[in-house]
């Protein structure tokens, strides 16, 4: 093949690559505009048509809608191009939703399912060496939950457990996955003659956060995302946890390349327990609310929107960070109907002045910061954007009350 040959050739392979990106960009941009499901007011007397139109978008093609389910479900496919298959849209109409929402701060307390596994580590031996007897056995993430046949429930009792170790070796009970896996590991002796497994382990963990709304039976749903932990990055396995009164004490101010944080006090008191934390999942955490105004807690009854109803454009976010739910101004940047991550549904930006003076925009404990718009309920902050502190992302309110 010569030069000329071997350019052309060069050429036609970059123009396919080219072509191949610019598919799969924009069918990944069609995905994220058109949702898999959505849910409309049972009420509304909304058509077919009104629906398509609310998802119309370029190259997209709807057919005649298919029934489902005697309520009134009914999938729509669509096409690309009007022939080639492209998805199927689930419509599920739902009676109108009212909730209290509020924008409080809380205090968060949660314990483990078990003691989790950070990791595991090197232990010197009498004689000087180094030996790691958990490696390969016990993994970062694993959930130890009984000990030579004891349930464990907490790292003290872990603690207590291998303080009373003789050299034989141990038959641990870990959680990996779901699943039950048994683990025998032989202690090392140390240099003090303490016998040692070599597993750094965690229990609880505890922070500030929002809470963002209140349902009519008084069930909560706050953060907006889960709490996972910060050395695995996977969602704690919860056994227990409450909800506690907090008090904001200082603000580290949000910069580029900064996240910033709420400094609070949580009342660890029997008597500041706002609620129970029953559920740890990926749009929230959940449970039973036992308060009301009358404890300082901002609820407010407002209606939900659905998340075809967000727009770009003005919003606002209701939050606390002087001592009082206040409603600050904002913009919604960008929205994605059909994201992967749920919590991650739209971006919004602090627009302002007073909180980006404060805070700087979007800072650690202002997750579950209700975010309304044209008098609804839409969604709440989850996340701030460490290279610009003013924006972040949010979740649509029908996917936390989905849970």
């Amino acid at each position: 093949m010569n030069r000329r040959k071997k350019y052309r050739f060069f050429v036609i392979c970059c123009l396919a690559l080219d072509l191949l990106a610019i598919f799969w960009l924009g069918y990944k941009y069609l995905d994220r505009k058109i949702p898999d499901e959505i849910q409309i007011s049972r009420d509304s007397g909304e058509s077919t048509e009104d629906v398509t139109e609310v998802l119309s978008a370029p190259l997209v093609t709807f057919e005649k809608a298919v029934t489902v389910s005697q309520d009134g479900g009914y999938i729509l496919p669509c096409r690309l191009l009007g022939y080639i298959p492209f998805k199927e849209v689930k419509v599920t109409p739902v009676d109108e939703q009212e909730i209290y929402v509020s924008g409080s701060t809380i205090g968060i307390y949660m314990e483990t399912e078990g003691v989790l596994v950070i990791d595991t580590g090197e232990i010197e031996d009498q004689n000087g060496e180094m030996k790691e007897p958990a490696k390969n056995l016990v993994r970062q993430g694993d959930y130890i939950v009984s000990f030579n046949g004891e349930k464990i429930s907490t790292k003290r009792e872990l603690i207590n457990d291998i303080a009373g170790l003789d050299g034989e070796e141990v038959t641990l009970e870990v959680k990996r996955e779901g699943e039950s896996v048994p683990v025998s590991v032989t202690p090392v002796k140390d240099t003090k003659g303490d016998y040692k497994l070599g597993i750094w382990v965690r229990d609880d963990t505890q922070g500030i956060g929002t809470l963002t709304y209140v349902d009519q039976n008084g069930r909560y749903g706050a953060l907006g995302h889960g709490i996972s932990d910060i050395d695995t990055a996977q969602l704690l396995n919860i056994r227990n946890g409450a909800l506690y009164k907090a008090q904001i004490l200082a603000i580290n101010k949000g910069s580029k390349g900064n996240p910033g944080e709420l400094a609070g006090f949580i009342r660890y008191d029997d008597r500041n327990i706002l609620g129970s934390i029953e559920i740890n999942s990926k749009n929230g955490i959940y449970g039973q609310f036992y308060k009301g105004a009358e404890d300082g807690i901002t609820l407010k009854k407002m209606p939900v929107a659905y998340k075809q109803d967000v727009k770009t454009g003005e919003a606002s976010v209701l939050c606390n960070v002087d001592g009082e739910v206040r409603e600050y101004q904002a913009e919604i940047k960008r929205i994605d109907l059909n994201h992967e991550d749920t919590n991650k549904s739209f971006v919004i930006q602090i627009t302002d002045e007073k909180l980006l003076e404060k805070t700087g925009g979007i800072v650690q404990g202002l997750s579950g910061s209700p975010v309304l718009q044209n008098g609804k309920m839409v969604g709440a902050i989850t996340h701030v954007f460490v290279q610009d502190s003013t924006s972040g992302y949010g979740i649509f309110i029908e996917n936390m009350l989905g849970k």
